[in-house]
């Protein structure tokens, strides 16, 4: 690609935030309410702990390796060609896809909610569908009219959710005041660490920087750079708006609104123009979102299809990478609401990162010169938080781990077939 147009570092950090800050914050509110109760700004903080330390593996490995691969190659210098490099990657990828489909059910419940229609069952994937969709078109016409929309957008809601957020909590600090909805239970740990498990998810869209390689302006430098500006911008974000929600209606209020908490929390401080302002920001701050991820997603997948790793269409069919994608999300979209599709990104996505951080610890660590004791900390902090989950989960909602383990067993089991078959035609 001509160096004039490949993405700048603004751009990169666009797009980074783009995929984070949308589903991320606008949908998974109330659900981290549910398990973390009053302290789950707390939360937050715990997962941004959490992926800034783990960015380190991805941040060490594309200042020597950037690519469009991004995690699909790490994986495979970590183990090899082979059954784990596959799943893992896949891993990766089908938790991004669920991460799409979190975005698009978000902005479907988000414009349904003016019209108190945001519980409905078929109007919310409906909508998610057609927002999928929308972005799938606009990234068929290339990724300088990506980066524009999502460096504009990006200023858009970076200010709309900073100004609501301070607005909020000047309201609240002249009204009763910060900690007026607060229940006064004690801090329930494992509660806690179950809800920075689904945190991690508001911040995992760092990863998708990490597939920009091809596409970015010196890369080795500036991939790095636009995961930590990214990382920070939506540390301060979250820490804002959750303080702000838990002054507006408390963790009782969030937990009644699950999906669309932010907007019942700009309710009873602005009234309905709040309402309105929260709908507008979330449904830019969704779409630039799908954006970004449908952009950064189709060029893992296509990755891996080069690297046979994952299945191609007839070669008659263009654009591969962005169809599947964009099908695949589409499906998710329709058939899984959005406390399951938040369980099942997270269950996959920590345990990549997992073998992510071993494989960096154990093999890379040499290639990419990176202090072993990161990684090492690292994997702690993945079981720390996804143990609780798990344990939560299976006593609350065990098909969404049966599912989750079905996806994780499957993809196993189609790369041991993908390799075999690929070892017998060389």
């Amino acid at each position: 690609m001509d160096g004039s147009r490949k993405i700048s570092l603004a751009g990169s950090v666009s797009l980074g935030a783009g995929v984070m800050i949308g589903a991320g914050i606008f949908a998974l509110v109330g659900q981290v309410a549910v398990l973390a109760g009053d302290w789950f700004p707390v939360a937050f903080l715990g997962g941004a702990v959490v992926a800034g330390i783990s960015s380190y593996s991805y941040i060490r490995y594309s200042s020597v390796n950037p690519s469009s691969g991004g995690v699909a190659m790490l994986l495979k210098d970590a183990y090899g060609p082979g059954v784990a490099a596959g799943s893992f990657s896949l891993f990766m990828y089908v938790s991004m896809v669920v991460a799409e489909s979190l975005l698009a059910r978000t902005f479907g419940t988000y414009l349904l909610r003016p019209f108190g229609l945001q519980d409905s069952v078929v109007l919310v994937p409906v909508l998610g569908v057609v927002a999928i969709v929308a972005a799938t078109v606009v990234n068929l016409l290339g990724n300088r009219l990506v980066e524009g929309s999502a460096l504009t957008t990006a200023i858009v809601k970076i200010a709309g959710i900073a100004v609501l957020a301070i607005a909020g909590l000047v309201a609240s600090a002249a009204g009763g005041g910060f900690f007026a909805h607060t229940s006064g239970d004690q801090v329930d740990v494992v509660g806690v660490l179950a809800g920075t498990t689904l945190c991690v998810l508001a911040y995992k869209g760092f990863t998708t920087i990490t597939n920009q390689g091809d596409d970015l302006r010196n890369p080795e430098r500036n991939i790095g750079r636009s995961i930590i500006i990214s990382l920070m911008i939506c540390t301060v974000l979250y820490l804002l708006i959750t303080v702000s929600v838990e002054a507006s209606i408390g963790a009782e209020g969030a937990v009644g609104a699950r999906d669309y908490a932010l907007a019942q929390a700009a309710e009873p401080l602005f009234g309905d123009w709040g309402v309105a302002i929260t709908v507008a920001i979330a449904v830019i701050a969704t779409l630039s979102g799908l954006l970004a991820s449908l952009f950064s997603v189709s060029r893992l997948y296509a990755m891996l299809q080069t690297m046979r790793q994952a299945p191609s269409l007839p070669h008659q069919v263009i654009h591969q990478p962005l169809l599947i994608t964009a099908g695949l999300a589409i499906i998710v979209t329709a058939f899984l609401d959005l406390t399951q599709i938040a369980s099942i990104g997270a269950f996959l996505y920590l345990s990549m990162d997992i073998a992510v951080q071993w494989g960096t610890l154990r093999t890379l660590y040499r290639k990419v010169t990176a202090r072993r004791w990161i990684p090492a900390l690292s994997i702690v902090l993945d079981l720390t938080v996804l143990l609780p989950f798990t344990v939560l989960k299976v006593q609350s909602d065990p098909l969404t781990v049966v599912v989750a383990a079905a996806i994780a067993a499957a993809i196993v089991v189609a790369q041991v077939i993908t390799v075999r078959h690929r070892s017998a035609t060389r």
